[in-house]
């Protein structure tokens, strides 16, 4: 058993350190991140000069107010890691990046909550329906029944 666990180990170092794959994450990330800059930037300027916000409206501000800089910093970075051809594997990276889409989603979400009940809980659900969509639509492609169709399965 923990020969197979030291293989699968393995694996997934080999599969991670794959520069072609690491070059595509950067690609993706910066997709992701400027999207949902530009989304917040657009959902936040009218409540620019609304006062007092009501509770979903505030939650909204605060979230973009969290996820911007967060999101400029990711961007910027991605510039570096496409200079040098990897990704960080800093932890503070890491927790910037859940912190900065957690914080886009749920100012997404308060948005479309602000416009209507019905809407924000329309957008919740389908938004974890769309992340299933993608994580099928991703194994199929990355994944064979071993580990990665990339990376065939060593004979013992």
């Amino acid at each position: 058993m923990e020969d197979e666990i030291e293989r699968i180990k393995a694996e997934v170092a080999e599969a991670t350190s794959d520069p072609a794959a690491q070059q595509e994450w950067i690609r993706q990330s910066n997709l992701t991140y400027g999207g949902l800059g530009a989304a917040g930037l657009v959902v936040v300027q009218p409540f620019l000069t609304v006062q007092p916000l009501d509770l979903t409206a505030t939650i909204c501000v605060v979230a973009f107010a969290v996820s911007i800089p967060l999101l400029a910093a990711l961007l910027i970075l991605n510039l570096q890691e496409e200079y040098r051809h990897r990704v960080t594997r800093s932890r503070l990276v890491s927790f910037a990046k859940a912190v900065a889409q957690g914080s886009a989603f749920v100012g997404i979400a308060a948005a479309f909550w602000h416009i209507s009940a019905i809407a924000g809980i329309v957008f919740v659900l389908v938004a974890f329906f769309a992340v299933g969509v993608h994580s099928s639509g991703y194994m199929q492609l990355e994944y064979d029944g071993t580990f990665r169709s990339r990376f065939p399965r060593r004979k013992p």
